[in-house]
């Protein structure tokens, strides 16, 4: 509440995919959130939760909001969009989220450069906030991994290991390729020019130069990202492990807040909490 006893906006808010994982803890964090309104949620065409009320859905009371297979429904009226979705709806999307001028939050992995291309056209109408992981603690990992990335020559190898449960349906995952990234800007290369992602036979010595890449599937892990320093005689190790997903959630709601009135464009999670250069 304000000085005077007025009540402070709330932020219209839709979240795409409310039926996965993470669009249930989108949903939690938003209701969680007195900043935010949640005004439309949407599902992919031939879900079951199609047609039927949110809160029924959820397994609680009804709350007389309706999932929707048509996003339009949920975005026109919303000033930020929570996506994290598949890469052909988050394009969609974008382009509905630049017309109603809504701040789009993505979470979504596996884009590819056609994708991203497309995202880059739809920030020039709305501000565009995109990361690979939405917790505080992985974006200042991804910091130190840069810092220690330009103090550290090339006879230290990097390897980057991530862990995964055995339902996600992509490799890197987008945080494993996020801290690539900041391990490359690190060394002044390109990540596309230096990532080793495969591995299997008769492979050869390491490349020097090269960040590698390996993904564990299995159980219920939520999600762990170990960054190796391996050089001559010892080894830095950099780690984080995320025990539940409100964390990615929490700060999918913080960047929507904070790209409120924010110029139409591209921003990361490190601009939202000051951590960019």
């Amino acid at each position: 509440m304000q000085a005077g006893g007025k009540m402070a906006e709330q932020i219209p808010i839709a979240v795409m995919g409310a039926s996965g994982r993470m669009g249930r803890m989108l949903v939690q964090a938003v209701d969680a959130n007195p900043s935010c309104r949640l005004i439309g949620v949407t599902e992919r065409p031939g879900s079951e939760w199609i047609g039927q009320d949110l809160g029924e859905c959820l397994g609680g009371p009804s709350r007389g909001l309706i999932v929707h297979d048509d996003p339009i429904d949920a975005i026109v009226h919303a000033r930020a969009v929570l996506d994290f979705t598949s890469p052909v709806a988050t394009v969609n999307h974008a382009i509905l989220a630049a017309q109603a001028r809504a701040v789009h939050v993505i979470g979504t992995t596996g884009l590819s450069e056609d994708d991203l291309g497309k995202l880059k056209a739809s920030s020039y109408h709305c501000a565009i906030i995109r990361a690979g992981n939405y917790s505080l603690g992985i974006n200042l990992l991804s910091v130190l991994t840069q810092k220690v990335a330009a103090a550290l020559g090339e006879e230290y190898d990097i390897e980057i290991i991530e862990s995964h449960h055995n339902q996600k349906v992509d490799a890197p995952s987008g945080t494993a390729l996020m801290l690539g990234e900041a391990a490359a800007s690190g060394r002044g290369i390109s990540l596309k020019d230096h990532a080793d992602r495969g591995r299997d036979g008769a492979t050869g010595a390491r490349r020097k130069g090269d960040i590698g890449f390996a993904a564990i599937r299995g159980g219920k892990v939520i999600g762990e990202h170990d960054v190796i320093f391996a050089g001559p005689g010892e080894r830095i190790i950099l780690r984080h492990i995320a025990d539940e997903r409100l964390v990615f959630a929490n700060g999918a709601v913080k960047a929507a807040l904070w790209g409120q009135g924010k110029k139409p464009g591209e921003y990361s999670m490190l601009d939202v909490l000051g951590l960019s250069d």
